[in-house]
């Protein structure tokens, strides 16, 4: 067998315009991580070594059959319940919050592997009740979607429950949960509006207030918007070039090599670097959409819908969040900031993408 062959061989899973654009936004990081860290190579450097670890499990979820696939639903899920349950109990206080489990040898925030366990156990469950859904289907999977999202925000972390949300949403959505029923749900959520706003941490209803004037607290929890929007604005069209950001360099922005990295990016590239970071989005986003429509299975159509609005969401609640037209929630820029176990989670999901495509060929013959 020729190196040709081999390498043919070893891409044959690998969805090309899918690998080129999640290739692009991972380029993407590297460069501007080595400006957000100020010149230095740490954080690129370990930025690489996530990606290749994420990259490698990527390459084996898309070598993965769709049954296989189907397989690891359960286990999945339970073994995301019982980690979370463990944080509940054991895990590390970190500025307050209790969201990672200390393994000796790494410490693991098992609410990012329920972003894949929640929907994937929903998509699964709809499978196996396709035949005879029913209203009783779709509370059952709602509890099975309320369950880890009442752990998470529990720790709390209400930036990953209501992302969690989206995506479970997404599956029932998909699943053709009635216009009439999401209209209830809709007017029950407005409802209970008030009762959710007294259960918010003090911190969380601050940040929601810091939306509409950030300024009245300019030093404290408006610092945040305030940086990140003149760091947005002050790159104007072509930007300050790359490495001169002033409010990067100078140690006004926050967070810079995670949460507030499109803050970086935006003031050395402008506008023009922006919308082309947004064509790339987009991209990514298209030929989920793509693989959506060509999905063999109803399990595959929910599971790709879900994760391709799923990346929609975490890419838009981001990028709303710097430019201060949402709250900051804490959630970070897919694929760009800097993580280890989100960068794992978005690959594994982009993996099953890939799957979903390159075996729907084997599943209809």
């Amino acid at each position: 067998m020729t190196r040709r062959q081999l390498w043919l061989r070893f891409i044959a899973h690998l969805d090309r315009p899918l690998l080129l654009g999640v290739s692009l936004l991972l380029a993407t990081s590297l460069l501007v991580l080595y400006s957000a860290d100020n010149a230095s190579m740490d954080r690129p450097l370990a930025q690489m070594r996530n990606i290749l670890v994420a990259m490698t499990c990527m390459w084996l979820v898309a070598n993965l059959p769709l049954h296989y696939l189907m397989r690891t639903a359960v286990p999945i899920y339970v073994l995301g319940m019982v980690l979370l349950v463990a944080v509940a109990l054991f895990g590390e206080i970190s500025h307050g919050a209790r969201r990672w489990l200390n393994l000796g040898v790494a410490n693991l925030q098992p609410s990012e592997l329920m972003k894949i366990g929640v929907p994937l156990m929903m998509a699964w469950y709809f499978e196996k009740h396709e035949a005879t859904l029913t209203l009783k289907n779709y509370f059952i999977a709602s509890l099975l979607l309320l369950m880890p999202i009442a752990l998470i925000a529990r720790q709390p972390d209400l930036g990953t429950s209501l992302l969690i949300l989206a995506s479970g949403f997404y599956v029932l959505f998909l699943a053709g949960l009635s216009w009439r029923v999401m209209g209830v749900l809709l007017v029950a959520a407005i409802a209970s509006a008030p009762v959710m706003w007294s259960m918010l941490h003090e911190y969380q209803r601050h940040r929601i207030l810091m939306l509409f004037d950030p300024s009245q607290d300019a030093l404290g929890n408006g610092y945040h918007t305030i940086q990140a929007t003149i760091a947005v604005g002050s790159g104007g069209l072509l930007g300050k070039g790359y490495l001169n950001g002033t409010q990067t360099h100078l140690d006004f922005l926050p967070e810079r090599t995670t949460d507030f990295i499109f803050a970086v990016y935006s003031e050395e590239f402008g506008l023009l670097g922006s919308l082309f970071l947004l064509a790339l989005y987009f991209f990514v986003i298209w030929r989920g959409f793509v693989i959506t429509g060509n999905a063999s299975t109803y399990f595959t159509r929910l599971m790709a819908g879900s994760i391709t609005l799923t990346f929609a969401t975490y890419t838009f609640v981001n990028m709303g969040m710097v430019s201060g037209i949402l709250p900051v929630v804490g959630v970070p820029l897919p694929l760009i900031s800097y993580g280890g176990t989100s960068m794992l989670t978005l690959l594994l999901g982009f993996g099953m993408l890939m799957s979903i495509e390159t075996h729907k060929k084997l599943v209809r013959s």
